[in-house]
């Protein structure tokens, strides 16, 4: 039934970002024909939450991590800014700023993880 799960970046400086996720991130990537890359992701989760009375449905894109400080510096280190920490029940969250604009939210779990299942 379902294989996979694909997501998508758009950016107005598309070639930029997938420089970062193939350098800064070491993603490994194939070419689906004229540069256009496909990056291997990590394992993923997939979550449903509900919204509230009246708000619209919309989606969320969290890159996972062990350990947030460590990887903040790692990329800190490769010249990527990131936001400020939050503490939030399920998480120590921050931001990716990708290149050209936008950003990836970046979590270490306080919850249990679906990854290995």
């Amino acid at each position: 039934m379902i294989s996979g799960l694909h997501a998508i970046l758009y950016a107005p400086d598309a070639d930029r970002v997938r420089a970062f996720l193939r350098d800064v991130l070491g993603l490994k990537s194939v070419d689906a024909a004229h540069g256009w890359l496909i990056f291997a992701a990590p394992p993923a989760e997939l979550a449903a939450h509900p919204t509230d009375e009246g708000q619209t449905p919309y989606h969320q894109l969290y890159l996972m991590c062990d350990d947030l400080q460590a990887t903040m510096r790692e990329l800190r280190g490769k010249g990527v800014q990131c936001g400020e920490v939050t503490e939030a029940r399920w998480g120590s969250v921050t931001a990716i700023h990708l290149p050209g604009g936008g950003e990836l939210g970046l979590y270490q779990p306080k919850h249990p993880t679906a990854i290995g299942l």
